[in-house]
């Protein structure tokens, strides 16, 4: 789990705590401030495991082939 993820976790946690406060509460503009922090949170956790998904293909990505054109010189 990288950092992106952990971060937006969290943010998404304390959005969605945030959010339902406001509501309990009445306060609409604190209901606003926690769903936007939730909605960042899931955006921080998406790029995230974009990041994981691109890592985990470098990694399992075979080395690079030698083409026919590549070989022929070499041999000469």
């Amino acid at each position: 789990m990288n950092k992106d993820r952990v971060k937006g976790k969290v943010d998404e946690i304390v959005g969605s705590a945030t959010r339902q406060f406001g509501n309990v509460t009445g306060d609409s503009s604190t209901e606003i401030k926690g769903a936007v922090q939730q909605i960042k949170g899931k955006v921080e956790t998406a790029v995230g495991n974009l990041k994981q998904a691109a890592h985990d293909a470098q990694v399992k990505s075979p080395a690079p082939r030698e083409t026919d054109a590549e070989a022929e010189h070499r041999r000469r």
